[in-house]
């Protein structure tokens, strides 16, 4: 709405009837902005797919502050910024290469990172959770899907031959007593996606009667 000032000459009785003319703008402009039931509308933000085998880009996972994972690393990083990418600049699991990374065990917990480096010939974007799943020789999910960690995500973006990671965490089983299954592999989806990179499962039995916990995706290796 345009502001009136007072000029430098004498007119008053000017100003007032601007400013009347303003009042009735003003409420004609509440009016107008209103859903016809004193509300304002809806949030439009919309979240990542949360189904099973699907990474997601959600901001606002449940909290587990409880959980260790490991820490970041200063080598082969990508950069990241605030944002979720748009849909052409994604990265599809095509473009992908996976590893797990070395395990970081620290009280009764397994702490891995799951890490997927860019081999295309284009640059490309992660934001959010990944999905991941163990699975058996034949392609059969192990236990349930993840729970995600308490972490604001950041947009990752990814050049040729750069790599992001996820924390995967989860009891030691021997510890917590779960029952348990040997993997042949782990299913690592980028977020929005539903095609997954397959890598090789090598540390052994992991439960599968409680979840595991996974994090944001981040910039490095995860070494």
């Amino acid at each position: 709405m345009a502001t009136f000032r007072r000029g430098t000459g004498g007119f008053k009785t000017a100003r007032h009837a601007v400013v009347a003319i303003g009042a009735v703008a003003a409420l004609s402009l509440l009016t107008a902005c209103g859903d016809g039931s004193g509300s304002g509308s809806g949030d439009s933000n919309g979240g990542g797919n949360s189904s099973r085998q699907t990474g997601s880009d959600s901001s606002d996972p449940p909290t587990d502050s409880g959980t260790r994972t490991a820490s970041p690393t200063t080598g082969n990083h990508a950069s990241a910024s605030g944002g979720s990418p748009a849909a052409g600049t994604r990265c599809k699991a095509s473009e992908l290469r996976g590893h797990v990374g070395r395990n970081d065990p620290g009280a009764g917990q397994e702490n891995f990172p799951l890490v997927v480096t860019n081999f295309s010939g284009r640059t490309c974007t992660l934001y959010g959770y990944p999905g991941a799943a163990f699975v058996d020789g034949s392609g059969k999910q192990l236990g349930p899907d993840p729970v995600r960690v308490s972490g604001g995500p950041a947009r990752i973006t990814l050049a040729p031959g750069k790599s992001a990671w996820a924390g995967l965490s989860f009891g030691n089983p021997e510890i917590s007593g779960a029952r348990t299954a040997t993997p042949a592999g782990i299913k690592i989806t980028p977020p929005d996606e539903r095609e997954s990179v397959k890598v090789d499962w090598t540390a052994g039995e992991v439960p599968v009667s409680e979840a595991a916990k996974i994090t944001v995706f981040r910039a490095g290796d995860g070494g």
